[in-house]
């Protein structure tokens, strides 16, 4: 599994940090004057997958070094209510200032991954690949494509650079210039990145035979009915992959697999994943020399 660039997950958690703390944090400082031993545990509280428990790890790195981290789970592990998925160890005030910055990471990127999980598993034996789109939140893009990887489901493009995407905006401004799709797909190919996949969107079945014209590799079904689709299947018999997006759902994507497409986008994935419920729990404790002595005693 392919991680963030530990610089993209510093970068995240620098401007998360400096957002919350900007001012310090006021309840802590008047309410703990000095150095409060204590440890923590953040706690899945309903059946999730993981994700981002490095991205917490580093809030709480950058928030206090000699914080103890550990991990009793691995990002993207499947869990249950209940189950601990981090434990943190040391200074309370400093765990208190890390606290809700670590659960918006966790509880969004843990939701992007449920999400996307709930979608492979629903499509399951279909042969259809579950994609995510550029629909990402600004700054977050590297940790929810992350998140969508860990669910089980792919990546599209990471960014404009990333291949071609011949989409309705770039074609009614082709056409004021009496370029067709079946022009506009050979013009990528001729002008753009040697070697990468020119993608079109249709709308309509006349639109899918002007792409196969244009011999375009990827052929998006963009708000298609699974009838339409199917019709569509049939007409490109696999001279281009099929890829059907447009305002699909976890309640319709069974239904849509089952028209045929090698894969399906779901912006969703990434701008509507409901965060998961997790929770840091707190407690007082010794410090840890004074434990070690008690216990060799």
């Amino acid at each position: 599994m392919i991680t963030p660039p530990a610089q993209q997950i510093r970068r995240a958690v620098q401007t998360a940090l400096a957002e919350d703390l900007v001012l310090g944090d006021a309840t802590t400082a008047a309410l703990f004057p000095a150095p409060t031993p204590a440890e923590g545990v953040i706690v899945a509280h309903e059946s999730m997958i993981v994700a981002g428990l490095m991205v917490a790890r580093e809030v709480f790195r950058q928030v206090d070094g000699t914080l103890q981290v550990r991990k009793p789970v691995e990002d993207g592990a499947r869990v249950s209510a209940g189950t601990i998925v981090l434990h943190i160890e040391g200074d309370g005030r400093s765990i208190l200032m890390g606290e809700r910055v670590a659960l918006n990471f966790l509880q969004h990127l843990s939701g992007v991954a449920t999400l996307t999980a709930r979608c492979c598993d629903a499509v399951r034996g279909y042969g259809t690949r579950i994609l995510d789109t550029r629909k990402t939140l600004p700054g977050l893009r590297a940790l929810q494509k992350w998140a969508v990887r860990l669910g089980g489901g792919r990546n599209h493009r990471g960014s404009l650079g990333d291949g071609m995407l011949i989409k309705d905006n770039h074609l009614a401004l082709l056409r004021a210039g009496r370029v067709d799709l079946t022009a506009a797909c050979r013009l990528a190919r001729d002008k753009g990145p040697r070697g990468q996949r020119v993608i079109v969107e249709a709308a309509s079945l006349s639109e899918v035979k002007q792409a196969l014209a244009g011999e375009a590799d990827v052929i998006l079904l963009d708000n298609m009915s699974p009838e339409t689709v199917r019709a569509c299947v049939a007409l490109i018999k696999g001279r281009a992959m099929i890829e059907v997006s447009g305002g699909i759902t976890l309640d319709t994507v069974t239904e849509m697999a089952a028209a045929g497409p090698d894969a399906i986008s779901i912006g969703a994935l990434t701008h509507s994943a409901p965060a998961v419920n997790l929770s840091l729990d707190v407690r007082a404790c010794a410090p840890r020399g004074a434990r070690r002595t008690r216990r060799s005693r």
